[in-house]
């Protein structure tokens, strides 16, 4: 049985790069894209070997997108299973962001989703392969200060859909899964004194994810034993969704946090 050929965007951190080793455990050929954590990308690669190459991209330009997809449909020799997952955050008042900040969020969380997804799409269809879109339970549920991440995960739910249906003719299947609360390089960078025990003590499942339990999701969707999957988001959140909660924190700001540092111009 010949290898999988596998196209990880956002794979120079957390869930993105733990997807691409899960893949690449499991025998896979892997591309890993990355925006600005080259280090992590490349020291994936070293640690997959000859089987992994890193190819960097601005997801703001759609020119240096669609060089991507040359770049890795020509490395892998084709491509079985693309695993949209780069997506960047910030948290802002909604009065307070500007038009240059709700361009970049939606740049690159859903247009360059998109206009990879369109390149790579012969490569796909000749494979009969799999899309995976990475979305978020901020889709479904309202978290103050987020308005506009919101906004460009509900789109990929939607997306996911109708492409479903699209592409369903072409033999691609193409769902997406939405994680809750995942432990992961940023949450230390951004939360003070970031605990994952306390923090998990919040969520109904009592721990917070890690990125190989979203990579082994990934992996499923992507395999035929997910073959009649189609056009879905599995939402795993430990059941952070299913639960009514009642707290006040909705009206305060969230003072003393800023996620978007160094990739949302203005924060």
């Amino acid at each position: 049985m010949k290898p999988l050929k596998v196209l990880v965007t956002g794979a120079g951190t957390g869930i993105g790069r733990e997807i691409a080793l899960e893949f690449a455990r499991h025998g896979a050929k892997v591309a890993l894209h990355y925006s600005q954590s080259g280090r992590g990308a490349k020291s994936a690669v070293r640690a997959i070997g000859k089987n992994a190459a890193a190819f960097q991209a601005d997801f703001r330009d759609v020119t240096a997108i669609r060089q991507l997809a040359r770049q890795a449909v020509k490395f892998l020799g084709g491509l079985d299973v693309l695993v949209n997952n780069a997506g960047i955050t910030m948290n802002l008042a909604f009065d307070k962001v500007t038009p240059e900040q709700w361009d970049t969020l939606y740049q690159v969380n859903v247009r360059a989703q998109f206009f990879l997804t369109q390149a790579v799409l012969p490569a796909l269809t000749k494979s009969r392969g799999a899309i995976v879109n990475i979305t978020s339970i901020h889709a479904f549920q309202g978290f103050t200060e987020h308005a506009v991440y919101a906004g460009t995960k509900g789109a990929i739910v939607a997306y996911t859909r109708e492409l479903a249906i699209e592409l369903a003719p072409r033999g691609i299947r193409v769902n997406a899964i939405a994680p809750g609360a995942v432990a992961v390089e940023n949450h230390q960078k951004v939360i003070p004194n970031f605990d994952p025990q306390a923090i998990g003590k919040l969520i109904p499942a009592g721990f917070m994810a890690t990125p190989r339990d979203v990579a082994n999701a990934v992996r499923f969707l992507a395999s035929p034993a997910a073959r009649y999957f189609l056009g879905q988001t599995l939402i795993m959140d430990g059941g952070t969704t299913a639960w009514m909660p009642f707290s006040e924190d909705y009206r305060e700001p969230m003072r003393g946090l800023t996620f978007g540092k160094g990739y949302v111009p203005g924060i």
